[in-house]
């Protein structure tokens, strides 16, 4: 499903007046009544108290109002704004209410009693704000906050941001959201997501060609997609047709890493993997492997890979193995940053850089415009933040600067989008929720995954997952998107049984089978 902007959305708005000729009133009638079914649907209370604003979202509340009035509820507005201020169509509105008997109250003040046992639609603002709540409004939004009255929100609770989803001043909790045509960007990203409750995304007459207009450029990953990216089997294949991944990965003290991502890989269906260790520490993964392979690469004599192992890693993918997938557990020793330098601007084969090899390029993005192959990068928000550090010489390993995890935290989405055109790569930026960006400047957010997948080792299974679906000639973007929605979907089926708290990486790993037979009964 598309995700839209606020601009985006006004658009489809106006087309579908000016174009397809149907009247605003109208969008207006049947988005208030939408709301209305779902407030009759949702509660068995029968006093209702909308509040709204002067714009048309709150017109569309006051149409609720009337309808939940017209079928024997309590219904009451309370309307911040000045008569003279209102919208034309909030106007219209507010005329046929009062001649249909609805109480209508112009106000500047809420208090507790005016909540009192009642059920509330917020309709104060829409998805156009763009300024800070602050004094009367900001008052109101507070009291609602602090009452215990359930809130559902007309389009997208007030005060959050509809483009960024960060909190305006102040913004309405709510328990409920129900929105028109399409999600916004608001809904779908933190802290947004969680003000916006549950959300329910109504169809009100928006022309279907505008809704699915190529021209949107963010969706939300929907189940039926993804399965729609599962590779086939054929019933004739053999393992050489699912791809050969060779992982480099692994230290002194961090052998789990990559022991995960190689079995993660494989889960993902991968024909064969590959996994490429530090020389000094083959024995300790040679204990621990089945499926997997080991190759052996030099190293320093501390069980850290040595610039010398280029050699051996290049023949190897150009004799024997198709995606190479690096990071996890490596470390920034000077020779892994060497290293990867020399792998990024050197191999044509598709790649998942992960964890360390993202930190080797600390300050360095720009060799990404540079690679001669599709590369897939999974930084979480403080990896993130490394990458788009200005060039210096900042240590690798050195905590990321608070401003640039505020500037990131602030506008995920944005950050993953321009981040993928610029450097030409796909981003997977790890998160709640996970975005995937595409260097055509197509990008989709994740809707599966939870909070126990915050663990040690989550995304190297990722890591392993997304090598796993280029290996069986996904691309980038496809792969990225398959792997972290199955990825999610895992950890979501192994929370189902274990709860969120005891969750671990292998749980994950466990149960990517289930989340590929989930996939299977979508289609």
């Amino acid at each position: 499903m598309k995700v839209v902007t606020a601009s985006e959305m006004r658009d489809i708005d106006r087309r579908t007046i000016e174009e397809y000729g149907i009247a605003g009133p109208v969008l207006m009638e049947r988005a208030g009544v939408s709301v209305a079914e779902k407030v009759r649907n949702l509660f068995d209370k029968h006093k209702v108290v909308v509040i709204a604003g002067g714009g048309n979202n709150g017109g569309d509340g006051i149409v609720a109002a009337r309808e939940l009035f017209n079928h024997g509820w309590h219904a009451k507005v309370l309307l911040f704004s000045k008569e003279e201020k209102l919208s034309r169509d909030n106007r219209e509105q507010y005329k046929t209410a009062k001649r249909l008997g609805v109480p209508v109250e112009f106000r500047t003040r809420l208090t507790p009693a005016d909540l009192h046992g009642a059920i509330v639609v917020d309709a104060l603002f829409g998805t156009g704000l763009s300024k800070p709540v602050t004094s009367v409004f900001a008052e109101v939004i507070t009291c609602l906050n602090k009452s215990d009255a359930k809130v559902l929100s007309v389009d997208i609770p007030s005060g959050i941001s509809s483009d960024t989803a960060r909190v305006m001043g102040e913004a309405v909790k709510a328990d409920y959201t129900v929105t028109f045509g399409l999600p916004k960007i608001g809904h779908m990203l933190y802290p947004g997501a969680e003000f916006t409750g549950r959300l329910f995304v109504e169809d009100i007459g928006f022309p279907d060609e505008l809704l699915s207009s190529v021209l949107l450029r963010v969706e939300a990953v929907e189940k039926s997609y993804a399965a729609s990216l599962v590779p086939e089997r054929p019933a004739h294949s053999y393992k050489g047709d699912y791809g050969h991944v060779l992982v480099i990965a692994g230290s002194r003290g961090k052998a789990g890493a990559p022991l995960m991502a190689a079995r993660a890989c494989l889960r993902s269906g991968a024909g064969m993997v590959t996994l490429g260790v530090p020389e000094t520490l083959t024995d300790v993964f040679l204990s621990r492997v089945l499926e997997e392979m080991v190759l052996p690469l030099p190293d320093t004599g501390g069980g850290i890979f040595s610039e010398r192992s280029f050699d051996a890693i290049a023949g190897f993918l150009d004799s024997r193995a198709d995606v190479l997938a690096i990071g996890p557990g490596i470390t920034t020793d000077v020779n892994i940053v060497n290293l990867v330098e020399r792998l990024v601007t050197t191999l044509t084969v598709p790649m998942v850089l992960d964890a360390d090899a993202l930190n080797t390029l600390s300050g360095k993005s720009g060799i990404l415009k540079k690679v001669k192959a599709p590369i897939v990068l999974t930084p979480h928000t403080g990896e993130m933040a490394r990458l788009l550090r200005p060039a210096g010489k900042v240590a690798a390993s050195a905590p990321p600067e608070r401003g640039l995890l505020a500037g990131i935290a602030g506008d995920r989405l944005s950050t993953a989008v321009s981040f993928s055109k610029e450097t030409g790569t796909c981003l997977v930026l790890k998160g709640a929720p996970t975005i995937v960006a595409g260097p055509e400047g197509r990008s989709f957010i994740n809707t599966t995954g939870n909070a126990g997948m915050a663990t040690a080792g989550s995304g190297d299974v990722l890591t392993g997952m997304i090598a796993g679906l280029l290996g069986q000639g996904l691309s980038p973007v496809d792969a990225a998107v398959l792997g972290t929605y199955m990825h999610g979907l895992a950890g979501d089926i192994a929370a189902s049984g274990k709860g969120m708290h005891s969750l671990i990486a292998g749980d994950i790993i466990d149960n990517i089978a289930a989340a590929f037979s989930a996939l299977e009964d979508a289609e």
